[in-house]
């Protein structure tokens, strides 16, 4: 069964930034739903997107950090492709379609940055409200039906992002392990630092592992929350090793209306990178980063920036006294 690589010392993920409030506001098209795949059948949006990708690219190449590409699919489940006017076959193809125009940008950065290929998943209702009640085998059932086309596609990983609601990871960590791909859960978190359906993240977290027993999702992550929101639910305890992923906000606004208010909310990138640089000395072991509403490839350079320039000038320093170990030795001997 595949797996996704385990925590490396010194070694840094790099996801994407907000992509879709970065082609609305940024480039101009529209986005039905809040769904990206559509724009593969529109020339100019794909000349748009390939030059949003290949920024990230160079920015994760820059950093030496590894490329986590994705992020096309969110809306391409059944639900949310029926509303778009796709057929359940019709919305596969375009799955594979997203996937395989990932792997077509990235070709030419191969021999420049360590890639990998990510299927997102989205919640089968809005991630910001709690207008559905799932239950663990409806999620279960409705998810499969994208995670069987992401295992058709040779992904890496199954990211589901902005859950908030533990019945519904429950279910997308069994269709996935049904499927046999390595999954992270995502869930979002609002202005109380809780997850919209009331538990902590802690409470989400522990509650969702528990409930899927061996299908347990690999590991788990924030996104689509602002630090401010999500940093009170870091508590203290064995429970954060859980977490390996975090992918903020720009800026902490009400969701909806980041997605909605009609031009670009980017906050201050070099505060947010801060801020994810003092969670990374804090927490050495998440180990993937990135953005979520209002960022793009300026967040994601100062992110990896002040997450991976302490490690290095660590190493650095380290080498440097054992250098100066070596020569001291030498010289004594003399």
């Amino acid at each position: 069964m595949p797996t996704f690589p385990t925590q490396r010392v010194g070694v840094f993920y790099l996801a994407e930034g907000g992509q879709e409030t970065e082609i609305m506001y940024k480039f101009g098209h529209d986005l039905p739903d809040f769904a990206m795949f559509p724009l593969l059948e529109k020339p100019q949006a794909v000349a748009d997107l390939k030059g949003m990708y290949s920024r990230y690219l160079e920015t994760a190449a820059r950093h030496g950090f590894v490329a986590l590409m994705g992020g096309l699919d969110y809306r391409a489940s059944p639900d949310w492709g029926s509303k778009l006017g796709y057929s359940l076959e019709a919305l596969a193809e375009a799955e594979l379609a997203s996937i395989g125009f990932l792997r077509e940008v990235a070709r030419p950065y191969k021999d420049e940055v360590e890639i990998l290929y990510v299927g997102i998943v989205g919640p089968r209702g809005d991630a910001y409200s709690l207008n559905r009640t799932i239950t663990e085998d409806d999620a279960e059932d409705y998810h499969s039906v994208q995670i069987e086309t992401l295992k058709r596609a040779q992904v890496d990983l199954v990211s589901a992002m902005t859950f908030n609601n533990v019945p519904e990871a429950v279910g997308v960590s069994r269709a996935a392990a049904r499927a046999g791909l390595p999954l992270t859960i995502s869930f979002t978190l609002d202005s109380t630092s809780r997850l919209k359906s009331g538990p902590s993240l802690k409470q989400a977290i522990e509650a969702t592992d528990a409930a899927s027993g061996d299908a347990r999702p690999d590991f788990y992550g924030v996104n689509c929350s602002h630090p401010l929101e999500f940093e009170p639910a870091l508590e203290p305890g064995d429970w954060i090793k859980r977490i390996r992923s975090l992918r903020p906000n720009a800026a902490m606004m009400e969701k909806q209306q980041l997605c909605q208010v009609g031009h670009l909310v980017d906050g201050d990138p070099p505060e947010l990178g801060r801020q994810m640089g003092s969670l990374a000395r804090r927490y050495p072991h998440i180990d993937i980063w990135g953005g979520c509403c209002g960022t793009w490839e300026t967040h994601l350079d100062e992110i990896a920036r002040n997450v991976g320039e302490p490690f290095r000038a660590g190493r650095a320093s380290a080498a440097n006294v054992g250098e100066g170990a070596v020569q001291a030795s030498s010289t004594s001997g003399a």
